[in-house]
């Protein structure tokens, strides 16, 4: 009979290892703790303040819970009744139109750049797609002035589409270079079988570039989105009537009033949130597999 080998036993961990993980793994909870607490006191402070049905006067006073919390605040801002709100669901309209529409063109422009650089193999057209990351290096406000300009004229003055560009315009380098990147574990010689077969460019592009490019598109589209939806400054400059006005610029009228009432305002606030959130993490696990395999060749 041949005798059974007795099982390897792992040698056991030095002390000091075993203390030292130890001490890795709380300082690490320790700082997620406190980044978690750093992130959730502004929330906490405006939830705070629209659930004060004396205008938001609690939070200041060192309250940490209203005495009488009330949804006053949130049922003013639904039903748009306060003068400030008067326009809300128009305004609404008009920050998720802003936000689909740069979202939706983002996707478009930045694929059919990526997979004409990728894809097609043009020559020199590298140099181009990585110099237009220069404008991250400018600050955006400095861009402002010129982009009035040409807005105007264009005829496009007090124009959502002029928003919408200047959205683009930001989101587009971004884009471009994760789709590259991403674009780079997808094998070549699927494209080269579907010319062989007859597949025209356009073809490629359709039935075989873009399903397999879906992760990335929904990063960078929702990238697109959670920028057009926060950013300001733009909306600010271009759109000049309340009728155009998005959320974003609705909820700065708010610091021209001496006397307005600020649960109303931080309402506003959260309300507003709540779409990007959603979609945010109704995407999250396409979002986390477009940034991170975007780097790894296959």
């Amino acid at each position: 009979m041949s005798a059974v080998a007795a099982p390897r036993r792992r040698p056991p961990v030095p002390r000091r290892y075993r203390l030292r993980w130890w001490a890795v793994e709380a300082g690490s909870a320790v700082l997620g703790v406190v980044l978690l607490i750093w992130s959730l006191v502004p929330v906490y402070n405006m939830l705070l303040i629209a659930l004060d049905p004396d205008e938001g006067e609690t939070e200041f006073t060192g309250v940490l819970w209203p005495d009488e919390p009330s949804l006053n605040s949130f049922r003013a801002v639904v039903t748009q009744d306060y003068w400030y709100l008067e326009h809300f669901w128009r305004q609404f309209a008009n920050s998720f139109y802003v936000g689909l529409a740069t979202m939706v063109l983002t996707v478009l422009i930045a694929s059919l750049a990526s997979f004409a650089i990728g894809r097609m193999r043009l020559t020199r057209v590298r140099v181009l797609t990585n110099s237009a990351l220069i404008i991250y290096a400018v600050p955006a406000a400095l861009l402002a002035i010129p982009f009035i300009r040409l807005v105007q004229r264009y005829g496009l003055s007090d124009n959502i589409w002029s928003v919408i560009a200047a959205e683009v315009m930001f989101a587009l380098p971004f884009a471009v270079l994760v789709l590259q990147q991403y674009a780079t574990i997808i094998p070549i010689e699927f494209d080269e079988a579907a010319r062989i077969d007859g597949a025209s460019p356009a073809q490629v592009y359709r039935h075989i570039y873009l399903p397999l490019m879906a992760p990335a598109l929904a990063a960078v589209g929702t990238y697109a989105l959670l920028l057009a939806w926060g950013e300001y400054l733009y909306q600010y400059l271009l759109l000049s009537s309340t009728r155009n006005w998005t959320v974003a610029v609705a909820i700065e009228q708010f610091f021209d009033a001496d006397e307005a009432p600020w649960n109303y305002m931080m309402a506003l606030a959260l309300i507003y949130s709540l779409p990007p959130i959603a979609i945010f993490y109704a995407l999250r696990r396409y979002m986390a597999a477009g940034l991170t395999m975007g780097g790894v060749k296959g």
